[in-house]
Parts: structure tokens; sequence; C-alpha cells
């Protein structure tokens, strides 16, 4: 087979070949995002991709500390949204990263096993309750578990003396850590937990405890009372010599469209 003169292959590229196509496509943007917006984000990236011909993403979920880690690790990546402002602020801090800017908002929810009946107005007793296993998420970890040890000292601020260190003694931390199991790849995490005994009552993200109650027949969620609840802020950042796409899939969660997918997934606006 006789190969052709190598000054003719940019003819070729302009279309009669499509394979030169497929080698000169751009790569996928590469997104590490907290595992509290797998469901928003998967959507987001199917609404950018749609707006942005030839753009591809590439999504990896996790726990934010963790995944923090990884970029200071030399882990190659292009956006990272967090589920605090913490850890992409410490990027921003080190030279690594854009300037953070906040997209969305959370809460906190209690996500009860079938059975226990929980009430917001009878909630902290539930959990103070030595017969009830209580779980959370890893703190500095996951930032799900720093804003539950943020509740226990809420609810020890609002008059429940010895409350704080009765719940950072009794909570198990089961997920988000380095050494926890890793999530099942279709299910939320949370309600297998609960669903398997692990916890009698999670105390999570809003948005995770209405995903395990979708999934999973007879648990309930509660949300935890205004006066006792934190806000929890997410965090987006570009990583430095991300592609231009970073940008413009950064600008477009916190534009109107992107801000009624995570609407349509329970995150409150930024």
């Amino acid at each position: 087979m006789r190969l052709l003169p190598s000054r003719l292959w940019p003819l070729l590229c302009l279309g009669v070949v499509p394979m030169c196509l497929a080698q000169t496509s751009a790569p996928p943007l590469r997104v590490l995002a907290a595992g509290s917006l797998r469901a928003a984000l998967t959507d987001s990236a199917a609404a950018f991709e749609a707006l942005q011909p030839g753009v591809k993403l590439a999504l990896t979920f996790g726990a934010s500390g963790l995944l923090k880690d990884r970029i200071v690790g030399g882990e190659a990546t292009d956006v990272f949204a967090s589920a605090n402002m913490n850890h992409p602020e410490a990027l921003a801090a080190a030279g690594k990263a854009a300037p953070v800017q906040r997209f969305a908002r959370n809460a906190m929810c209690a996500l009860l096993r079938p059975g226990l009946e929980v009430t917001p107005e009878t909630l902290v007793r539930t959990m103070l309750d030595p017969a009830i296993k209580l779980g959370v998420s890893t703190p500095r970890a996951d930032p799900a578990g720093d804003y539950a040890v943020q509740v226990f000292d809420r609810i020890e601020q609002a008059g429940s003396a010895g409350a704080a260190a009765a719940l950072k003694a009794k909570a198990r931390q089961l997920s988000g850590g380095p050494n926890s199991p890793p999530p099942p790849p279709d299910r939320n995490v949370y309600g297998v937990l609960v669903a398997q005994g692990a916890a009698d009552l999670f105390l999570t993200y809003c948005t995770n405890a209405l995903l395990a109650t979708r999934e999973q027949p007879g648990q309930r969620s509660v949300v935890v009372p205004e006066a006792i609840n934190v806000s929890a802020s997410y965090g987006v950042t570009v990583i430095n010599g991300a592609p231009p796409a970073a940008r413009q899939f950064v600008d477009f969660l916190l534009a109107p469209e992107g801000q009624a997918v995570l609407a349509r997934h329970g995150f409150a606006p930024r």
C-alpha cells in the first residue's frame, strides 16, 4: 500500500478522512465534584454539552476534602466543585486555582430508617438516645461531616448542656473518609447505609436525604430545625491551566439555566 505524501495530510483532515477529526478533537473537560452533586452535575453537564457542541465533560465524584488533596498531590483537573468554600479557597490561596465562587447552597436533614418516628421537635432527643445509631460523614474529609459537627455545637448552644460532646462521641463516621467503603455506583450511599442497619438516623444534606427516600421504601427525612441547622455553601473554581471551556462551564452553573438544574435537585440558590 502506497503512503500519501505528508504534505497531503492537512488537506485530508479538512473533512475527507473522518478519522483525522477524531485525532484532533479536544480532550474531555475534567471536573472533580462533591459526591452530593452527582445527580445535579450529571444533568448540568448534559445541558452544557448540548449548548457547546464538541465539548465533553468527564465527571469524577467524591468527598470534597479528599478531592482537594488529590489536586494538591498533582492530579490533573480543570474544574473543582466542592461542598464547602474552604477546600477550593485553599487551592486558590496556594496559587493553584482562580478565585472561588459560591454556586449553590444546601442544608442538613436527618434520614430515618423505616419505623423510626421523629419530628423536628423530637429530633435532638432522638439523636441523643443511646439506643439510636447516629451516622455522619467523616469530618475534615467530607464537608457533610463538618456540617454535622456544627449542628452538634449549635444544639449545645441552644441550651442542651453536654450535647455536643455526647453527639460527637456517639456519631458513627460511615462515609466520605479515606478508609470508608466506596459508595455504590448506582445507589445513594446514605440510603444504603441506613437500609443495611449501619445507622438508624443519618445526618446529611437534605438533597442526599431526598434521593435516599426516593430509592429506599420506608425511609423518611426530617429537616433539622432552623435554629440549629447550618447553611452549606458550595464553591467552584477553575484550576490554573484549564482550557476556556472550564470557565464557560462555571459560568453556566452560575447562570439562570444552571441554577435551574441545581434547583430541580433540591439545591438552594447561590
